[in-house]
C-alpha cells in the first residue's frame, strides 16, 4: 500500500483504517486486524501500528479491548456512495453516468442514455388508459393502498405472459413493485448482508453496480462473451468467493446487447447450483425481442432464480410499475419487506399499466418499436464504422450497440470532451467492476441518429485525446 506525498507510514495506517470505516468495510464494532497482521499486510512496523491505533483511539474512532484488541468506536458518517472510490473513480463512476444521464440537459444529445426517446413512447395509450382508468373508479379505489403484492389482475395477466417466456409462475408467485430499480432493492434487502459476494457480467448494466455498492455488497465481475458469461470464469469465481446471487440481462444483455445461449444457461445453473447460488435475472428488455431467447428462470423453473421485469424502457419511465416472480415462500418475504419500506405500490400505475397491456395498444406499439430499432441499428452501425468505431456484435433484438473506438483512444476522455459540446457519451468503464473496457462505448441506437453527434466523434478521434495511448 502506497502512502500519498508527504504522508507518515503511521498517517497512512490510520489513513487506510478512516478509508475502510468510511466505505463501511468496517462498521462500528468491528474487530480490527491485529497489529501483527496489519503491520504485516502493508509492510510497515508493529510499532507503526500501535501508534496508528493509538491515534485512531485518540480520535474517538475506535477503542481498546484489554486481552482483545481494537474495535471501531465511532458513529458512522452518512452514506455518500460518491465517496466509496478514489477521485478518479468518482469521476467515471456509475453514479457519474446516472448524474449526466438524468440531468436537466434538455438541449444534450443523450447516445449514452439507456430510454427510448419520448416520441418513441406509447403517449397515445398511456392517455387513453388514464381516461378509462378516470372513469372506472367510481368506488375510489385509486385513491387508496393496494394490497401488499399488488393489483391480482394485473399480476394474473403477468403471469400468462411470462408464460410465454417458458416461465411458470402463478399470480401467487409474483409481487408488484414500484419500478425494476425498486425490485432490485428489494431483492438486494432480502438477500444480502454488508460484505456478502455478488457476481455480475463485465460488462453490466451501471446501475448494478452503483445499487450493489448501496447495499456494501462485494462485487465481482466474470468477464463477458457474445453467448453470456465465460463460463470457465464464472465457475472459478463460484469456487473462489462463493457469492450470495449472480446479478444479469439474459434477455437483452445491458449495454451488449447479446443473448444468451441455451448450452450456456445450462452450464450456468448447473454451476449455481453446486455453490448453492441464487440467480437474478433482471429481464427489462424482454419486450424488445423478436422471439424469446432462454431465460435462466425458464430453465430453472424459478427454484433458485428470481426474476424482475418492468415496462419502463418499453412504455413509459412515468408509469411506475415493476415486478418480481420467485418462489412462493420467497415473495411472501419480499412482500413484508415491501410493506415495511413503501408501505404498498400505486393503485393508479397498476390499473394503467392492465389497461394498456388489454386494450392491444401495447402489442401494436412494441411491434412498431422492434421494427424502428431493427433500422436504427443496422443505421447507427453503419454510421459508426465510418468514423473508425466498431460494433463488438450485431445484436439481434434491443437498443445498444456495444462498440470499440479506434486504436489508442480513451472512452473516458472522450466522453468528458463530449460533456463541454452537450453530448452524454457512455464510456465503457462505468459498466466495469475492474475499470475496464476503456476503448468501448455504449451507443443508444435510438439516440444516436443526429449527425452533430458524427460530426463530434469524427473530430475528436482525428486528434490526440488526453491520456490516449498509442
Amino acid at each position: 500500500m502506497a502512502s500519498k506525498p508527504d504522508e507518515t507510514r503511521t498517517g497512512m495506517v490510520a489513513r487506510i483504517i478512516r478509508d475502510r470505516i468510511e466505505a463501511r468495510t468496517l462498521t462500528p464494532g468491528a474487530r480490527l486486524p491485529s497489529i501483527r497482521a496489519m503491520a504485516e499486510s502493508i509492510g510497515v512496523a508493529r510499532s507503526t501500528v500501535v501508534e496508528a491505533y493509538e491515534r485512531l483511539a485518540g480520535d474517538g474512532m475506535i477503542r481498546s479491548r484489554p486481552g482483545s484488541g481494537f474495535y471501531v468506536a465511532a458513529p458512522l458518517a452518512p452514506l455518500a456512495l460518491d465517496r466509496l472510490g478514489t477521485a478518479q473513480e468518482r469521476e467515471v463512476d456509475p453514479l457519474w453516468m446516472l448524474r449526466q444521464s438524468l440531468g436537466e440537459r434538455r438541449h444534450a444529445l443523450m447516445p449514452g442514455c439507456g430510454w427510448l426517446p419520448d416520441d418513441w413512447l406509447a403517449g397515445d395509450a398511456l392517455r387513453k388508459a388514464m381516461r378509462g382508468a378516470a372513469r372506472a373508479d367510481g368506488d375510489g379505489t385509486l385513491a387508496g393502498y393496494a394490497s401488499p403484492r399488488g393489483s391480482r389482475p394485473l399480476r394474473t395477466l403477468l403471469a400468462r405472459r411470462m408464460a410465454d417466456q417458458g416461465i411458470e409462475a402463478g399470480p401467487d408467485q409474483i409481487l408488484l413493485t414500484d419500478s425494476g430499480t425498486h425490485a432490485l432493492d428489494l431483492v438486494c434487502r432480502f438477500l444480502l448482508q454488508p460484505g456478502d459476494t455478488v457476481l455480475v457480467d463485465d460488462p453490466c448494466y451501471f446501475n448494478f453496480l452503483a445499487l450493489l455498492r448501496a447495499h456494501r455488497a462485494k462485487v465481482i465481475g466474470v468477464p463477458m462473451t457474445p453467448t453470456g458469461p465465460d463460463v470457465a470464469a464464472f465457475a472459478e469465481a463460484a469456487a473462489t468467493h462463493r457469492p450470495r446471487f449472480y446479478l444479469t440481462n439474459s434477455g437483452v444483455h445491458n449495454p451488449t446487447g447479446a443473448s444468451l445461449a441455451a448450452p450456456i444457461a445450462h452450464r450456468l445453473l448447473k454451476i449455481a447450483e453446486a455453490h448453492d447460488m441464487v440467480i437474478i435475472e433482471d429481464d427489462i428488455f424482454a419486450d424488445f425481442e423478436h422471439a424469446p431467447s432462454p431465460r435462466l428462470a425458464a430453465s430453472d423453473g424459478l427454484d433458485r432464480t428470481i426474476r424482475i421485469g418492468s415496462f419502463s424502457k418499453s412504455l413509459s419511465a412515468a408509469v411506475r410499475c415493476g415486478h418480481i416472480a420467485a418462489r412462493p415462500d420467497w415473495i411472501e418475504g419480499l412482500a413484508d419487506l415491501r410493506i415495511a419500506t413503501s408501505m404498498a405500490g400505486s393503485p393508479l400505475a397498476a390499473s394503467l399499466l392492465h389497461n394498456v397491456l388489454t386494450d392491444g395498444s401495447y402489442r401494436r406499439h412494441v411491434e412498431g418499436v422492434r421494427t424502428r430499432l431493427a433500422r436504427a441499428t443496422a443505421k447507427v452501425a453503419m454510421r459508426l464504422r465510418t468514423v473508425g468505431i466498431e460494433p463488438w456484435i450485431e445484436p439481434a433484438a434491443g437498443i445498444f450497440l456495444w462498440a470499440r473506438l479506434p486504436d489508442g483512444t480513451d472512452a473516458v476522455d472522450l466522453a468528458r470532451r463530449a460533456i463541454v459540446e452537450g453530448i452524454v457519451l457512455a464510456p465503457g468503464p462505468v459498466f466495469s467492476t475492474s475499470g475496464g473496457w476503456r476503448d468501448h462505448m455504449r451507443f443508444n441506437v435510438a439516440m444516436s441518429d443526429d449527425e452533430r453527434l458524427y460530426a463530434f466523434l469524427e473530430a475528436a478521434l482525428s486528434r490526440p485525446l488526453d491520456g490516449a495511448t498509442g
